[in-house]
C-alpha cells in the first residue's frame, strides 16, 4: 500500500518526438505530456560505457497514480535530472498506481 503522502516530488513527463532537421532527416527532443507528482527511490548504481566514455547509470523506482499515457522509453524530469522509463507495472493490479523502473546516465 503506498502513501499518497509520499508522492513528494513534482515530475515532468515527458514524450519522445522526432522532428525534421531540414536536411532530410530528423533530430530527436522531447515534448512534456504533464507535470505530476510522484516518488523517486534510488535503487542502485553501477559504471557503464557509452560511446567510449566511462559514465554511471543509476536505477530508481518512481512511483505514481495510475495514468493511462504512462509508457517506456518515456521520461521523467525532476530537478534537471531525467529519469529514462525502462518499465511500467501496476503492482497490485487495482488501477491505483503506477511503479515505473527507471535509470538516469551520468557522466
Amino acid at each position: 500500500m503506498v502513501d499518497p503522502g509520499r508522492l513528494n516530488a513534482r515530475l515532468l513527463l515527458e514524450a519522445p518526438v522526432n522532428a525534421p532537421d531540414g536536411q532530410g532527416g530528423v533530430s530527436e527532443g522531447w515534448t512534456g505530456v504533464a507535470a505530476l507528482w510522484g516518488r523517486i527511490e534510488p535503487l542502485r548504481a553501477g559504471p557503464d560505457e557509452q560511446g567510449g566514455a566511462a559514465v554511471a547509470v543509476i536505477s530508481h523506482r518512481v512511483t505514481l497514480r495510475h495514468r493511462e499515457d504512462v509508457r517506456h522509453r518515456m521520461r521523467f524530469v525532476h530537478r534537471g535530472r531525467s529519469l529514462v522509463i525502462r518499465a511500467v507495472r501496476d503492482p497490485d493490479e487495482s488501477r491505483r498506481y503506477l511503479v515505473c523502473d527507471c535509470e538516469e546516465t551520468m557522466p
